[in-house]
């Protein structure tokens, strides 16, 4: 019964920065960050597993994942934005002894968060 709420979404212009947020009860496996756009599948963004991160290409130099355990709170900054960047991004746990960028593997999602990158 793992619960996670997401924030720290928002509007910017190509080339800004957001950095969201999301908090959750407990995690042992991995957890991550995935992104969906109206008529698209969702996408694995990245993943961490303790020390150890796998991220899409898309996003590899320009995104950051981040967790800190005393505050249970994992993070995503995102850098040098670009329309394409453009989803609802959810955050997920329960996922694998490994960091994996496959939506079936996780078993428990945040809400969403709305992030609109324009041009």
């Amino acid at each position: 019964q793992v619960q996670l709420v997401e924030s720290g979404g928002g509007s910017v212009q190509a080339g800004g920065s957001l950095r969201l947020s999301c908090e959750y009860t407990t995690s042992r496996t991995s957890m991550g960050w995935f992104r969906q756009a109206p008529g698209k599948e969702r996408e694995g963004v990245v993943s961490i597993y303790r020390l150890l991160t796998r991220y899409a290409d898309s996003v590899r130099g320009r995104f950051t994942i981040s967790q800190d355990n005393a505050k249970n709170t994992m993070y995503l900054q995102m850098n040098n934005l670009k329309p394409e960047d453009t989803a609802m991004y959810y955050c997920a746990a329960g996922g694998r002894w490994f960091p994996t960028l496959l939506p079936s593997d996780y078993t428990y999602w945040g809400q969403g968060t709305q992030v609109t990158v324009s041009s």
